[in-house]
């Protein structure tokens, strides 16, 4: 079975973790690489300080495939997160000639210190740009950065979705008319026995027909077969009200 990409998310923003701003891009970001066959292994949010910054980055790169970090690239006093990613990898900002003159083309006039601020990136870094894009997506390394506005960081992603695809994660989930507590000790039987199949115990209020629902995924089609197979064998046969 082929082992998985893996990925980080970093999310940075005092206004996320003062409460001031609902994080959407976590979500967005771990569903479409899910989808993509990439196993996303953990998400951080941090604040808008270089070290922290910096320090976060450097140790999800060395851990992850791939990292995706959103927030602070923008032109205000806030805006760190080159720096802090140069800070974390003993590199100097940079300006980045092909983001200047992109900038150029759309604003037609001479650049003011704080467009200027967002063509600064770290030593080393490349860009990725085409059509529909307003501004590039600034790659380092392992590490993709993207804005923290949820629309710009999900118009971005979709066009450089692909060349994160991976063999895909094969999945199925069955609903199931019991306590969990009583399924427990037979899923963690099956659990036990299939270590190349995930499974997840989820419970659910309100809804007349289940009240669990049990994940199983592999990348492995044949493998998720079986070990499914051998739980449905287990399982008391009145308890399971679909699967899908």
């Amino acid at each position: 079975m082929k082992k998985s990409k893996t990925a980080g998310i970093i999310i940075i923003g005092n206004e996320i973790l003062s409460g001031k701003v609902h994080d959407e891009n976590s979500f967005y970001l771990a569903r479409e690489l899910r989808a993509l066959g990439v196993d996303v292994r953990r998400i951080s949010v941090i604040p808008d300080e270089t070290g922290i910054i910096g320090t976060e980055v450097a140790g999800f790169s060395e851990r992850y495939d791939y990292v995706f970090t959103s927030g602070g690239v923008g032109p205000t006093h806030d805006d760190v997160t080159m720096a802090g990613i140069a800070e974390g990898f003993g590199v100097g900002l940079v300006r980045n000639d092909e983001i200047k003159d992109i900038l150029r083309l759309r604003y037609k006039k001479p650049l003011n210190d704080a467009i200027l601020k967002m063509t600064e990136v770290p030593q080393g870094a490349e860009i990725i740009f085409s059509e529909g894009m307003r501004f590039p997506v600034v790659y380092f390394r392992n590490i993709f950065i993207f804005p923290g506005i949820p629309e710009y960081l999900k118009n971005k992603f979709s066009m450089i979705r692909e060349r994160f695809r991976s063999s895909t994660f094969h999945l199925k989930r069955l609903y199931l008319n019991s306590h969990e507590s009583s399924l427990a000790a037979i899923l963690n039987r099956v659990v036990a026995e299939h270590a190349d199949v995930t499974f997840g115990s989820y419970p659910v209020l309100g809804k007349p027909d289940y009240r669990v629902i049990i994940t199983a995924e592999s990348k492995s089609g044949a493998s998720l077969d079986r070990a499914l197979d051998e739980l449905l064998h287990r399982l008391p046969g009145d308890v399971v009200t679909r699967i899908e």
